[in-house]
C-alpha cells in the first residue's frame, strides 16, 4: 500500500556548522573591520570588479575558522551552501576562484597585505577595542605563557633547505621544529590581550614582560619565567606571580608542616590562575585546527596567528556579546 505523506518540513535543523556562522554573524564587528582594511583595498576602476570587500573579509575569516586553504575554500562553495550565504554570494552568480581569495591577503608586491600594513594586530586590536568597551577585557592582571606552532621540516624544495626562521626546541623529552606564539591574557577573562612570535628556540622568560600592556599590577606565568622581574625590561609597577619548579613544590611536606601546606595552596591558587591562559591555545589548536605552520616565515605565520587570536576572543565572548545585544544563545 501506497503511504501518504505527511508534508512534514524536516528541514528546519540546523547544522552545527549553520549555528556557528549565525553567532559569528552577530558578534564580529564588520562594519569596524571593513573601514581598517578599506584604504588598502582596490578600487576597481580598471578590469574586472572586485568582490565586496565586506563579501572577501567574511571569506577570509571562514578559512581560518574551517583551516581552508585557497583552493578548498573556492571548492567549499559548490560542496556548501552556507558557506555561500554567510559570505553574501549568489549561487547563480560569479564566485571568487582561488586566485582570487589569494589576492586578498596580498599586495600588487609579492608580500601578503595583512603582513605589509600590520593589519591582523590592528584587527586584534579592534576587537579588544569592543571587548574591553563592554565591560569583558579588563586591565588589572595578566597571565603569560606560549605554545610551540611545528613548522615542516622538510628540505624537499628548490632551496634543499628547512625555512631558516624556524627552530628547533625541546620540551620535555621530545624535540619540535617551528615557532612559538607568546601570549598575554586577561587574568580575569582570558582573553588575549597581546601576542608575540618568535621561532621555536626563544626562551618563554626573554618575551614575558613584552606580553604586559602596561596597565596591570599583576602578572602570572608558570616556572619557566622564572627571574622574569630581574630582567632589564621588566616593569616596576608590576608585581609577578611565578609557579614554584616542580621539583621543589614535590619536596614540600604538606601533611607535616604548616607553611609548606600554605605554599601549596598558594601555588594552587596561582595555577587556577594560570589555567585561564590555556583556553585561547585549545581555540587555536582545537576549535580552528591550527596545529602547524601554513607559509614560510615568522611574518606570514604571525599575522595569521593574530587573526586567529582575535577571532578567538570574540568565540570565548560570544554568550557574553549576544546576550548585551538581545540575541538569544
Amino acid at each position: 500500500m501506497k503511504q501518504t505523506s505527511l508534508d512534514l518540513n524536516l528541514s528546519v535543523m540546523k547544522t552545527r556548522k549553520q549555528v556557528f556562522l549565525e553567532e559569528m554573524e552577530q558578534i564580529v564587528p564588520w562594519q569596524a573591520l571593513v573601514e581598517l582594511i578599506a584604504p588598502y583595498y582596490p578600487q576597481g576602476r580598471t578590469g574586472r570588479p572586485p568582490f565586496a570587500l565586506e563579501t572577501m573579509l567574511r571569506i577570509h575569516c571562514m578559512q581560518q575558522w574551517f583551516s581552508l586553504g585557497d583552493l578548498a575554500m573556492q571548492e567549499a562553495f559548490f560542496d556548501t551552501p552556507v558557506y555561500l550565504h554567510f559570505a553574501g554570494l549568489d549561487p547563480h552568480g560569479r564566485l571568487p576562484d582561488e586566485s582570487t581569495i589569494l589576492r586578498f591577503g596580498k599586495t600588487p608586491s609579492p608580500r601578503h597585505r595583512l603582513e605589509k600594513h600590520k593589519l591582523a594586530e590592528q584587527i586584534l586590536q579592534t576587537v579588544n577595542a569592543l571587548l574591553e568597551q563592554r565591560g569583558l577585557l579588563l586591565r588589572q592582571g595578566t597571565a603569560v605563557d606560549a605554545t610551540l606552532i611545528a613548522a615542516a621540516p622538510s628540505t624537499k624544495n628548490k632551496a634543499n633547505s628547512r625555512d631558516p626562521e624556524m627552530h628547533s626546541s625541546k620540551k620535555g623529552n621530545q624535540w619540535y621544529f617551528g615557532m612559538k606564539a607568546h601570549i598575554g591574557v586577561d587574568a580575569d577573562s582570558g582573553l588575549v590581550h597581546t601576542v608575540r612570535c618568535t621561532s621555536g628556540n626563544v626562551s618563554d622568560v626573554v618575551e614575558g614582560n613584552s606580553l604586559l600592556h602596561g596597565q596591570e599590577k599583576d602578572a602570572f606565568g608558570d616556572a619557566g619565567y622564572q627571574g622574569v622581574d630581574k630582567r632589564d625590561d621588566a616593569l616596576q609597577q608590576v608585581a609577578w606571580h611565578i609557579a614554584m619548579r616542580p621539583s621543589k613544590r614535590k619536596a614540600l611536606d604538606k601533611e607535616n608542616n604548616a607553611i609548606d601546606a600554605l605554599v601549596d595552596e598558594l601555588e594552587r591558587t596561582k595555577a587556577r590562575i594560570r589555567a585561564k591562559v590555556e583556553h585561547p591555545f585549545r581555540v587555536l589548536k582545537r576549535q580552528w585546527g591550527y596545529v602547524k605552520t601554513r607559509y614560510k616565515g615568522l611574518a606570514k605565520n604571525g599575522a595569521q596567528i593574530k587573526t586567529l587570536f582575535a577571532l578567538s576572543n570574540l568565540w570565548m565572548a560570544r554568550r557574553a556579546l549576544m546576550q548585551m545585544q538581545g540575541v538569544r544563545a
